[in-house]
């Protein structure tokens, strides 16, 4: 019996996932779901405001056509169809759940997956997820906490106005033109996200950053002179406007990158071992920041992402690299591709602003999604649920023990 799901079913399951399903796409999906097994269906339609009963009813019917067909054939054939049955699952519940459901699978094909809606244990010590929250440092070394400052016009930085907006992002508006080149003075704002915070600006260039926790961008108020450079630490996402005069340039670490105008997101965390560069639109070049002659550059095409050791030294890329993974952050979610134990917690930990200490040998590697917006109890407990792992939430320290 060939289990595979339809290469036309796998492409409504992403239309669905991007929000582009149409109502007979989505009655299509649905009549698939009830024909992949020619037992009593689960469901009917696709109920409204029912969804913990509906992803129970999905459970316990995929359950007992496993124990079922575990009775009726040997245990390689069930292995492979109790995969298929539980990945189906997954799924189908993420979709008909309209984005209320979370799952875990663990690299050992287990999965877990628990809807939204169903009530947990929340353990006393818990913390909550981070926020909107930075500092904006100004050229003469003042500090505005930007989260608690009002809307509207907070300082004149040169010629650019600094502007918090009325969704609680700061803009910068250049006066004249950026690209004056006479003596003027250059003005540099640095804007710091802690540990639980996160941040958007826009530059006066019209370039959009998105600062995820733990990170700092520091640039100049307005552009001057040939080109546009900005430093930058941790993770950040960037939009630039095109400017075919004016390249912009990145210094992360020993890397920069280089770029006209496009989408990338570089992600280059102290406790990190590479810097990566991630393209998603348009082109970049990557290169040593001591490479003045550029003979170790790069380009990158949409798709590819290029790694750096952290001494700068060595510079590899990756074709095809998951998208939805390395943005996620920026969408608001946690997503996880067979990623290891250890790189999960540092996230939780930049997001969560905790310290995290281990008791365990070897290697667990997870693949999953959850969103940001959890309690860190809630994370903590999908990957739990694994059996693979344990966590003790005290006072901001996670003790982590499998």
């Amino acid at each position: 019996m060939n289990m595979r799901i339809p290469d036309h079913i796998q492409e409504l399951i992403r239309k669905y996932e991007q929000g582009q399903l149409s109502e007979t796409e989505k009655k299509e999906l649905d009549h698939w779901y009830h024909s992949f097994n020619d037992q009593e269906t689960v469901v009917s339609d696709i109920p409204e405001g029912n969804e913990s009963d509906l992803s129970e009813r999905i459970m316990t019917r995929l359950n007992q056509s496993m124990m079922a067909e575990q009775e009726a054939e040997n245990e390689t054939m069930v292995s492979q169809k109790r995969k298929w049955r539980m990945q189906v699952a997954a799924a189908l519940i993420l979709m008909l759940l309209s984005g209320g459901y979370y799952y875990f699978l663990q690299s050992n094909n287990k999965v877990v997956q628990e809807p939204v809606a169903m009530k947990t244990t929340v353990p006393a010590n818990d913390v909550a997820p981070g926020g909107t929250k930075a500092l904006l440092t100004l050229d003469d070394g003042s500090v505005i906490v930007l989260d608690t400052a009002g809307n509207g016009k907070l300082g004149q930085q040169g010629d650019a106005a600094v502007t918090k907006l009325d969704n609680g992002l700061v803009a910068y508006q250049a006066q004249s033109n950026n690209t004056t080149t006479g003596g003027e003075k250059i003005f540099y704002n640095t804007i710091t996200t802690p540990r639980g915070g996160e941040y958007q600006i826009t530059l006066s260039d019209g370039t959009k950053v998105w600062l995820n926790a733990a990170s700092s961008i520091r640039f100049p108020t307005a552009f001057r002179g040939v080109d546009r450079q900005v430093q930058i630490t941790g993770e950040v996402y960037f939009e630039v406007a095109h400017n075919k005069s004016q390249p912009f340039r990145v210094a992360a670490g020993k890397s920069t990158i280089e770029v006209l105008g496009t989408h990338f997101n570089v992600n280059a965390y102290e406790d990190e071992m590479q810097v990566r560069t991630s393209l998603l639109e348009g082109a970049v070049k990557v290169y040593p920041a001591d490479d003045l002659d550029h003979q170790q550059v790069k380009i990158l095409k949409p798709g590819q992402q290029a790694r750096m050791n952290k001494n700068g030294r060595r510079i590899s890329v990756v074709n095809d690299f998951d998208t939805e993974e390395v943005i996620a952050w920026k969408n608001g979610l946690f997503v996880f591709r067979s990623e290891d134990l250890r790189s999960i917690m540092r996230q939780i930990a930049r997001w969560y602003d905790v310290d995290v200490q281990y008791r365990g040998n070897g290697d667990l590697q997870f693949t999953g999604q959850i969103t940001r917006n959890n309690n860190v109890s809630k994370v903590l407990e999908m990957l739990e649920l694994t059996g693979e792992v344990k966590f003790k939430v005290q006072d901001k320290q996670v003790l982590v023990t499998w």
